[in-house]
């Protein structure tokens, strides 16, 4: 699809084009979906342009005119989509779809959190079973040493 090629509202405009010439002829709220991904991605992709605060220019005042309104004509869209979907499939079908994406958002989020929770406890597990193979390691061989020594000094 065109996702790969296009970036932030670009992206945003060509998903809104493709919604709205297939919303009526849509029997399914899945023959639109990659669209309804790609909005997505594009209006968070202005957002992050929006809110990035590095470059030598991003002080002009072209650059942030131009992020301002690529943010707004983003959420513009995005508002045009949710009329457009919730007129097609029924009241609140938008807002259900809004819903259950930060829902996965969050789930996945927490997984994550979860994940790498686990991930530091392995690690503290396996320094904590190091460093008691060392200990047992440096114990051994002090009393390898020490028979050593006793069997050195005891021959005399």
């Amino acid at each position: 699809m065109f996702a790969e090629v296009l970036t932030g509202i670009a992206l945003v405009q060509k998903s809104v084009e493709f919604i709205k010439s297939n919303i009526n002829t849509a029997n399914d709220i899945r023959d639109i979906a990659g669209s309804i991904d790609d909005l997505f991605r594009g209006e968070q992709e202005a957002q992050k342009a929006r809110n990035k605060k590095s470059g030598v220019d991003q002080f002009s005042v072209n650059t942030v005119a131009q992020e301002v309104i690529d943010a707004k004509l983003a959420a513009e869209k995005l508002y045009e989509v949710s009329v457009l979907v919730d007129q097609r499939f029924g009241h609140g079908t938008w807002q259900g779809i809004v819903n259950e994406r930060a829902k996965r958002i969050q789930e996945a989020k927490q997984a994550q959190k979860e994940a790498q929770i686990e991930k530091n406890r392995k690690q503290h597990e396996l320094e904590q079973t190091l460093k008691q193979i060392a200990l047992v390691l440096c114990i051994i061989i002090f009393m390898i040493g020490c028979f050593i020594v006793t069997f050195k000094y005891s021959s005399f």
